[in-house]
């Protein structure tokens, strides 16, 4: 097992950063939030990539028709309300009054439309809602209206969705960008709007609350319900990728929010009596190795399969958050532990005896002729070079020749999306992660997708799993949903679209002075900094 290098403890003191970071005037210092997030904000277009950072970065900007509370129940938002008429075949959304972009202009029903049939040529679950639609289009400014094939009981669900891709909601003359463009501007809708003109790219991304969004009235904030309300005038995402420095920042006082402190150093900020760590993300990550279905090595089955025995899923767990298991699960299938679906159906190739030279032998029957197998690895982020390397490791193993390619994220999330041969710059795998809501049901599980050239990067082609994804959809009980995800699990381990490595949980460590964090991601509204 490879294990991450500790960093020395000299690197730990919460010392000054030497200018690096100039600090708010103090009369301002209580509305500047200085956040530093896992990565880069790289794209900043919320449809075009499926980063968590970019969608963490796009709920500070735009709202969405519907949110999600606590209990995992969709809320209006956006909306004021609906209507469900003809028998759950008409849906009539309208949306709340005096609602604004960040460019003063008003949030028309019409924007809405545009804006969800950007995201429904893109996402899994938008995918499933409009093939279920005959019509969507704006009645007036402010209703919009589904007309139905069938029933589509999800559809508060679909719109209100908190996984990637979520279906922000933009100026129409924007969201009529095609989906495999990013949009030329950021404007939204939301408690904050994007400061471009301060944006570092590399270094700091800038927000600034926009006084002309109103709040939904009444409730209480929720997950991404209930009302919104910006305690602070300003959001600094500062990037920080050496976790040794972010550390003294924030012992320092010169950052405020850490978002995903890294596990060697958790003792030492615990043992600051101004900083406090905590789970944010309570159904945790769910690490997985994606591969290239469309260039050999692994556009073979036999050889995705192979490769399931050279799996140890606690080597890949102790690897990003260490011995305690309490920070993390083995054992792990494709739907995230602790969840409805979750079942052990079909995971003996996954989670039976190790045996290298068995797998070399599968490899060998497959037809596996040591083509090279181009491993891209962001060294920015550490979980995920952590579990590269240990993937990396394993693969050689079993004798795969190993191309490990060194990256900054950005660079990754660009060669990702090539379907060029290697030969040509493309690549055959990557190790990542998804987050536990991602992963808790077929509707957003990009994972589980099948659909080929017009699916996730990867691009499996699976007409069987496809199949059981909608019968999954038209299931009338939870009973019904689970027997289907029982057999979605067994043709999964059959096609191999992903491999799961396990589910880990993160720490994310701030100021005391930081107070009335919402839980489930990093979200900037209801927050206050005394």
């Amino acid at each position: 097992m490879i294990r991450m290098p500790r960093l020395p403890r000299r690197a730990l003191l919460a010392t000054p950063l030497a200018g690096a970071l100039a600090a708010p005037a103090t009369a301002q210092a209580a509305r500047v939030m200085r956040f530093v997030p896992q990565a880069d904000v790289t794209v900043l277009d919320p449809l075009w990539s499926t980063a968590f950072v970019s969608r963490n970065h796009a709920y500070l900007v735009y709202d969405t028709l519907y949110g999600t509370d606590a209990e995992f129940r969709a809320q209006p938002q956006m909306a004021e309300g609906h209507v469900v008429e003809d028998d759950g075949r008409t849906w009539t959304i309208t949306l709340r009054p005096n609602l604004r972009f960040h460019d003063g202009e008003p949030v028309r029903a019409a924007d809405a439309v545009a804006s969800l049939r950007r995201w429904g040529a893109r996402d899994p679950f938008g995918q499933a809602l409009f093939a279920a639609t005959d019509e969507l289009s704006a009645l007036d400014d402010r209703r919009l209206r589904f007309r139905l094939k069938a029933p589509f009981p999800l559809l508060p669900a679909a719109l209100g969705k908190t996984t990637v891709t979520v279906p922000f909601i933009m100026p129409e003359r924007l969201a009529r960008t095609d989906a495999a463009t990013q949009v030329s501007e950021i404007v939204g809708s939301g408690p904050y709007r994007f400061v471009a003109n301060e944006r570092v790219a590399g270094a700091r991304t800038v927000y600034a609350k926009f006084d002309g969004y109103v709040p939904r009235e009444g409730g209480t904030p929720s997950f991404t319900a209930g009302p919104k309300v910006a305690h602070l005038d300003r959001v600094e995402w500062v990037v920080m990728p050496d976790g040794a420095t972010a550390a003294a920042a924030l012992q320092a006082g010169e950052v405020d929010w850490w978002e995903q402190a890294v596990t060697d150093l958790l003792p030492v900020l615990r043992r600051h009596r101004q900083v406090e760590v905590k789970t944010l993300e309570t159904t945790g990550f769910i690490g997985f190795l994606r591969f290239n279905h469309l260039q050999p090595p692994f556009n073979n089955p036999a050889v995705r399969r192979a490769v399931l025995g050279a799996i140890n899923q606690s080597d890949f767990m102790q690897a990003i958050v260490g011995n305690n298991p309490e920070l993390w699960r083995g054992d792990v299938g494709v739907f995230t532990p602790g969840t409805p679906l979750a079942s052990n159906e079909g995971l003996a190739p996954l989670t039976g005896p190790r045996d290298p030279a068995a797998v070399r032998r599968a490899l060998a029957a497959a037809g596996y002729n040591n083509e090279r197998v181009a491993l891209i690895v962001p060294t920015d982020l550490p979980f995920l070079r952590a579990m590269s390397e240990v993937g990396a490791d394993a693969f050689r193993r079993i004798g795969l020749n190993v191309d490990y390619q060194a990256l900054d994220w950005g660079t990754v999330l660009q060669r990702r999306t090539s379907r060029e041969p290697v030969e040509r710059g493309g690549w055959s795998a990557f190790f990542t992660f998804g987050g536990g809501l991602d992963f808790a049901s077929p509707a957003g599980h990009l994972g589980l997708r099948g659909n080929g050239t017009n699916g996730w990067i990867g691009w499996p082609d699976s007409p069987a799993l496809e199949a059981l994804r909608q019968e999954w959809f038209s299931a009338p009980d939870l009973a019904a949903q689970q027997a289907i995800g029982r057999r979605i699990q067994a043709q999964a381990m059959q096609d191999v679209p992903m491999i799961p490595l396990g589910q880990y949980f993160l720490a994310t460590a701030h100021r005391r002075n930081v107070t009335d964090m919402l839980s489930g991601m990093p979200l900037f509204w209801n927050v206050k900094k005394g």
